[in-house]
């Protein structure tokens, strides 16, 4: 990765986030960007956290626990993140497995509601 810096809307836009939304993941400090009188400069640093953060996010964990994870790698180094990250990611996997039998439930509902709404028109 480049040492090269990124400006405030160049953050923005190369990870297509809203302004606010990068404003509110260095107010609630999973970010840390360099400051030089109101400017904000992102290194390297603060490209692979968003990279990491936004992957996280993808997977639906919950910003804290992103932030925590992100705290371990600096308190404790790479090993027990990584251990922490598989704790994570089980989790993870046992909610989303949840939220697919619920919703695999409600499709089954939803289309026989469908199907017996047809059948009562005759089509």
């Amino acid at each position: 990765m480049s040492d090269q810096r990124l400006s405030f809307k160049e953050m923005c836009a190369r990870f297509d986030v809203t302004p606010r939304t990068l404003r509110y993941y260095e107010y609630i400090e999973l970010l840390q960007p360099e400051r030089e009188g109101r400017s904000r400069w992102y290194g390297p640093r603060e490209v692979a956290r968003m990279t990491l953060i936004l992957r996280g996010r993808k997977f639906g964990f919950q910003l804290e626990d992103i932030r925590q994870w992100l705290l371990i790698y600096e308190k404790e180094g790479t090993q027990a993140q990584m251990r922490a990250w598989i704790e994570l990611a089980d989790r993870q996997l046992g909610e989303l497995a949840e939220q697919r039998k619920q919703l695999d439930a409600a499709m089954e509902e939803l289309q026989k509601l469908r199907n017996d709404t047809a059948a009562s028109l005759g089509t």
